[in-house]
């Protein structure tokens, strides 16, 4: 029988709020609208109306910068793009309102033409990349003069009223300016609450897990820089009309892609509210900064954002989110749930007998330069099996892994996997497999270390459930039949190493898979977590997963192996049961060594 610990439902959430965080939300953003109108000074109402812009801006920003990873110090591209296509428009007698659509639908066609290609770039070099076309659009806007104006830039036409966006009054900017920051907070609360959230943010954590787990890494990121892109426009089309003129230095700026990038940075980069709160703390300083000082104060706003950036990465490394985050924490310690424990149904008595093959590795080869890495390896893994994979370090195991799950292409040779329907198929990446129904972890453990448990494994769920609710129930089940109930709540990082490799199991069993390629899970871990796997692993492959073992542990070699297959130098030199394996003179020179032999006699 097996201790598993259950948890009281958690608190009532409205897609990861509380119902009084959201409360409390909505008095936040009600006082900043009020706060303009009650005073009602001019100066005043264009601090907020700057204020909800940038925060707009910094959230749609944070849409592929935060929650994707993508550091994006290019965005002014899209910003610029609103800008020009709203005012060209404008000047044809097309209302602005109209005009911030074909301007979003114009950057979108840009933003998936940049990025498509710039995704394979990886670290400092996107950023580099997104500052480079920049620079390039800068230039395009100064050359095409009878367009966009050139360095003289473009006013827009004085026509006043609601259908022009261009008011005497300060009122209707602030309203416009308002209702843009709820949508591009509404959009970021949608996806960040919803599949491609959990997607995004899991390729930003890792990637070659996220990929194991099913998910179209390169799809959700396009994705996200579209929707990052058509709200930068819009919210970039009413800000000409609110400037009145335009100009490419100003519309195609890198400092300013630098700013609204820093309110996320400072507010806490990918949460929702953060590029809401840094754009709260650092817009008010800025600007009665330069209403104060004139012109003594040019360049304070640059000097203000590095301190307070300085400040915040000192003392706040997770921003102002990460702050009010702790301090939710501790108020709510006294209601934190207490684990339950109850008694799990036993695993069955009797496993099922082996079925058909559903696995066939054909003559693989795989060279890197002039080192062959794995030469005319081939085996069959049948329904119900479970298959050691053991061998020297330099054996090639990890590489046959890898060509198995699609993270490498062979030179030669293939791999079938036998679908629900009996038919057979060639697969050929990540995606392919996890799609025919085969998962993997990996021999360094890859969790989505800034989401918790629950959402960990919620991700691999996400494989077999679009709904956000399913996957939950689907996360909670299986996190508790790992072992991991009582740490639902908590982030990975902060699990041992032998919770992380459960961890990393449960999320490939939330994908319900028919094949399981454990990457030496046992390494590293105390005997009675190595027990723990064994049973657990043991009871896996009773529910009908077939499984492929990379192990060095020979306690769980022997104890779960069906057959073994010992790699050397990337052939295969023996295979067969593990008691016969165990004593071929030559799997005894190349691996064990005599005193395993001893030992076992």
């Amino acid at each position: 029988m097996t201790d598993i610990s259950l948890a009281p439902p958690a608190p009532a959430r409205l897609a990861g709020l509380t119902w009084r965080n959201v409360f409390a939300l909505a008095g936040f953003l009600a006082a900043l609208f009020v706060i303009p109108v009650v005073i009602d000074d001019d100066f005043i109402y264009h601090i907020f109306v700057t204020l909800f812009i940038f925060a707009a801006l910094s959230t749609a920003w944070n849409i592929v910068g935060g929650f994707a990873g993508q550091l994006s110090l290019g965005h002014a591209i899209f910003y610029g793009i609103g800008a020009y296509v709203g005012i060209i428009l404008m000047n044809m007698g097309i209302s602005p309102w109209l005009g911030m659509f074909a301007g979003a639908a114009v950057a979108v066609v840009v933003a998936v033409a940049i990025s498509y290609p710039c995704f394979r770039l990886r670290g400092p070099f996107f950023a580099l990349a997104t500052i480079a076309f920049l620079e390039v659009f800068r230039v395009l806007a100064l050359h095409f003069r009878e367009l966009t104006g050139g360095a003289t830039g473009l006013m827009i036409p004085l026509k006043f009223g609601w259908e022009w966006m261009v008011f005497r009054e300060r009122l209707p900017p602030l309203i416009i300016a308002f209702g843009m920051l709820l949508v591009c907070l509404a959009v970021a609360w949608w996806i960040r609450s919803h599949r491609i959230g959990f997607q995004l943010v899991a390729t930003r954590e890792r990637e070659s897990a996220a990929k194991a787990a099913g998910v179209d890494t390169v799809k959700v990121r396009l994705i996200a820089v579209s929707v990052s892109a058509a709200l930068t426009a819009m919210v970039g089309t009413f800000h000409a009309m609110y400037l009145t003129f335009i100009e490419p230095a100003a519309m195609f700026s890198l400092p300013f892609s630098i700013q609204i990038a820093m309110f996320a940075l400072i507010g806490g980069i990918g949460t929702v509210f953060g590029p809401l709160l840094g754009a709260v703390l650092l817009v008010p300083i800025s600007e009665v900064a330069r209403g104060w000082l004139g012109a003594h104060a040019l360049g304070l706003h640059g000097f203000v954002y590095g301190a307070v950036l300085i400040l915040v990465v000192l003392f706040m490394p997770n921003g102002l989110m990460g702050l009010l985050s702790r301090l939710n924490k501790s108020s709510e310690t006294s209601r934190q749930r207490q684990a339950q424990t109850i008694t799990a149904a036993q695993a069955p008595s009797e496993r099922p007998s082996l079925g058909d093959a559903i696995v066939k590795v054909e003559s693989l080869e795989k060279h890197f330069g002039g080192l062959h890495v794995t030469n005319n390896v081939g085996f069959t893994l049948r329904e119900g099996e479970i298959l050691g994979l053991i061998g020297p370090n330099g054996a090639g195991k990890t590489t046959v892994f890898n060509m198995i799950s699609g993270f490498l292409a062979p030179d030669s040779g293939s791999v079938s996997v036998r679908g629900a329907d009996g038919t057979w198929h060639k697969p050929t990446t990540p995606a392919d497999f996890a799609a025919i129904g085969v998962g993997r972890t990996f021999q360094i453990v890859q969790p989505f270390a800034a989401m918790t448990v629950e959402e960990n494994i919620m991700v691999g769920a996400f494989h077999r459930f679009s709904d956000v609710h399913e996957a939950r129930e689907v996360a909670r089940e299986t996190a508790h039949r790992m072992g991991l109930g009582p740490w639902l709540d908590a982030e990975a990082r902060g699990l041992t190493i032998g919770g992380l490799k459960r961890l990393e199991m449960a999320r490939v069993m939330a994908m319900k898979p028919r094949v399981l390629l454990l990457d030496e899970v046992m390494a590293g871990i105390n005997q009675t977590d190595v027990r723990r796997a064994i049973d657990l692993t043991l009871s896996i492959r009773d529910s009908g997963v077939s499984i492929i073992a990379i192990e060095h542990v020979m306690q769980a070699v022997m104890s779960l192996s069906d057959r073994v297959i010992v790699l050397s130098s990337g052939q295969i030199i023996a295979q067969g049961k593990p008691q016969e394996v165990v004593r071929d003179p030559t799997v005894i020179e190349a691996y064990l060594g005599k005193e395993f032999v001893h030992a076992q006699a």
